[in-house]
């Protein structure tokens, strides 16, 4: 049988004395990390949790947040871990759409309790994980722990809910997807097949730990009993010195988080980053022209592409670090997010479901043991996602001969102007090859004339200039015209999730506010 706290009874028997985790000046060795999370677990019982009960988290990354990921399977419930991005009122109603009972807060977000007490009903108690002094009406983190003994291993396992992992936020009601033990545990493993967690790594927590990104790569280095450091939050200057000080040979990023990183002032500081093997980036689609800076400064680093969702818990595909090479380049794959992963198939498909030629572009289904049980409360939802146990993604994308997949677009954010489809992370792709552009997106705003028009934002380097014509000449020189932005709106920044991922809907709203999204 699967369960999440396997790899930790593991560790605990074959290297109690290793440290398990670093976050700042604490260190904890596997036998101290599971005392305190089997303490924890007696602590959650105590306060009333049951068997499958929801405890959230809403807090920044430390090792009280590792702690809170074993402790809830331990004592029996399942994790709510809350984006750290979302108002008071999407996070109240998480809290109350997944009847959650106990959460935990940090002393970063303590400020969003109140809002989110005076619009949930189902919230009874609060732990305060954080390290000043113990807000009123609070529960004491630390003292739960020192003063309840540690309780056995609830053990579930297999279907048994592991977690509620809400998504979406952005237009409508968030969706709570629903892992099993099994969903997790396999992803994992098949996470752990691609060596994302070789055994002797030192994994950095940099994204945010409520993603099932970071949760993923973490798993397969729960698998091989490694050391995990964490990061509160990114910062380019903190990633670095952190690399530095813990010998961080693994840590995932997002597009985002690596753009961020090369273009910082610190990359060009002398640094002992030698300990540093491999970056494992997703979430969203990189351009090739950051992946090329990103190469270049860290010469010695490989890069891994991990392409997946939520939904999949989250793996779907993985293009190794090979693919990245000199040599591998020349295999034409480096734009594919990958091959099917471990223990999952892919396919392309098209609006009726059946399977297209090589090279056509369809939408991606994905169907093996990582595949969500579904949407919590929501039944149609679920049914239009998982058809015949395969997840519908929403992405689109083709297959080429060799089976590697390559993602051309959230169906969604596709944009077709004039009949034409036009995908927006291609435009994308050219315009980041223009020297003046830090970051960009691209989305489709309305037209009269032709449905919708392509329209990009975009950030400037510090201390360039760059005029709207330029850019639109420049990309007329990469790909085809009618794919090229009609217009450019220059932004200091561009809307991130809490994953880090760009808010296209944010960005398109104040075009279509009032409109129908109506194409020809």
């Amino acid at each position: 049988m699967m369960y999440m706290t396997q790899a930790l009874h593991r560790a605990v028997q074959q290297r109690p004395d290793q440290i398990a985790v670093r976050f700042g000046e604490r260190t904890r060795t596997f036998r101290e990390f599971a005392d305190r999370v089997a303490r924890l677990a007696g602590a959650l019982q105590a306060l009333g949790l049951q068997p499958g009960g929801r405890v959230a988290m809403l807090a920044l990354n430390s090792d009280r947040y590792l702690e809170y990921q074993m402790a809830v399977p331990w004592a029996g419930g399942a994790l709510n871990p809350c984006n750290i991005r979302w108002s008071a009122a999407e996070i109240a109603y998480s809290l109350d759409d997944s009847e959650t009972t106990i959460l935990l807060v940090d002393e970063a977000l303590r400020g969003l309790v109140e809002p989110i007490r005076k619009q949930t009903t189902c919230l009874r108690e609060i732990i305060y994980c954080g390290d000043a002094a113990l807000p009123s009406g609070m529960h004491d983190y630390e003292a739960l722990i020192a003063s309840h003994n540690p309780v056995p291993d609830a053990t579930r396992h297999g279907e048994d809910l592991a977690g509620i992992f809400y998504t979406g936020g952005t237009t409508g009601f968030p969706k709570g997807v629903m892992l099993s033990h099994d969903n997790i545990v396999s992803s994992a493993l098949a996470l752990a097949v691609e060596d994302v967690g070789p055994k002797g790594a030192v994994y950095l927590h940099a994204a945010p730990m409520f993603h099932l990104a970071d949760m993923g790569v973490a798993g397969a280095n729960w698998v091989a009993g490694n050391t995990h450091s964490i990061l509160s939050a990114f910062s380019p200057e903190a990633l670095l010195q952190t690399i530095e000080r813990d010998r961080v040979t693994h840590v995932i990023l997002v597009p985002t988080m690596i753009q961020m990183l090369v273009d910082h002032p610190a990359m060009r500081q002398p640094r002992d980053l030698s300990s540093l093997r491999m970056i494992i980036y997703g979430a969203s689609p990189i351009s090739e022209a950051v992946l090329d800076r990103a190469m270049e400064a860290l010469p010695n680093v490989g890069f891994m592409q991990a392409y997946g969702m939520t939904e999949l818990s989250p793996l779907a595909t993985v293009l190794p670090a090979s693919y990245h090479t000199k040599e591998g380049r020349k295999l034409g794959k480096m734009r594919a997010a990958g091959r099917a992963g471990a223990c999952v198939e892919v396919r392309i498909v098209d609006h009726e479901g059946r399977e297209v030629p090589r090279g056509t572009v369809g939408e991606v289904i994905v169907r093996g043991p990582n595949v969500m049980q579904g949407y919590w409360n929501k039944p149609e939802l679920t049914a239009a996602a998982v058809r015949d146990g395969w997840m519908h993604t929403g992405d689109g994308a083709y297959m080429d001969e060799d089976g590697f997949i390559f993602v051309v677009d959230r169906l969604k954010d596709m944009i077709i102007s004039g009949g034409e489809n036009v995908y927006s992370c291609e435009v994308e792709n050219a315009l980041a090859q223009h020297p003046a552009v830090a970051s960009c997106a691209v989305i489709g705003i309305p037209s009269a004339e032709w449905g919708e028009t392509v329209h990009a934002a975009v950030v400037v380097k510090t201390g360039q200039q760059v005029a709207a014509e330029e850019l639109i000449s420049h990309c007329k020189t990469l790909i085809a015209g009618y794919k090229c932005p009609r217009s450019v709106s220059f932004v200091e920044s561009l809307p991130l999730s809490g994953a880090g991922k760009i808010l296209k809907t944010a960005l398109r709203e104040p075009y279509w506010r009032d409109k129908k999204r109506q194409v020809s």
